[in-house]
């Protein structure tokens, strides 16, 4: 059975409508995808950084669409494992934990891998919105579309843009 690492932020969890919200909340306006496609969060938030820092940013995000039923559907196929940065910032650890026993309770806490640098992260496929999370892998990588990552061009990477895509190619 083949391996999946399956990244949680951006991926599974919405954390850019987390950045969109909390924005809103304090500028009283609401960005669009477009004022900051291919910028950092961290540079396209002012306050980004006092978000992530924030009780309730990682527990509260909401969940990215379909990835609920296609990676339950995945699960049957694959040995699936969550991978997750979670020790930069405080509260992110548990909050990630506590965001995945209820949005995706079917995956046991044993396929949960927090860690600070995933290059010790070993699978066969790794599904992540970043490129520097997915250029130390040596099997099959998959970038998840992203405004961060809009622009961003990979011959070794390969680009899906929904969870129904991910569907369509690995079962």
């Amino acid at each position: 059975m083949k391996t999946i690492a399956v990244d949680m932020d951006g991926v599974l969890a919405n954390v850019f409508e987390q950045y969109l919200a909390l924005d809103e909340k304090h500028t009283g306006r609401r960005k669009s995808a477009e004022d900051v496609r291919v910028i950092p969060e961290m540079e396209a938030f002012a306050r980004a950084r006092e978000y992530v820092l924030s009780s309730g940013f990682f527990r509260n995000a909401p969940v990215i669409r379909d990835s609920q039923n296609v990676l339950c559907r995945l699960q049957q196929v694959y040995d699936v494992y969550i991978i997750s940065s979670a020790m930069e910032y405080p509260n992110s650890l548990a909050e990630k934990y506590e965001w995945l026993q209820e949005h995706f309770p079917f995956i046991s806490w044993q396929k949960m891998v927090f860690c600070g640098s995933k290059r010790i992260i070993r699978a066969d496929i790794v599904i992540d919105d970043h490129t520097k999370n997915l250029d130390c892998f040596l099997g099959v990588t998959y970038l998840f579309s992203a405004p961060h990552n809009h622009f961003v061009s990979s011959e070794k990477h390969i680009r899906v843009h929904s969870w129904s895509e991910v569907a369509e190619i690995l079962l």
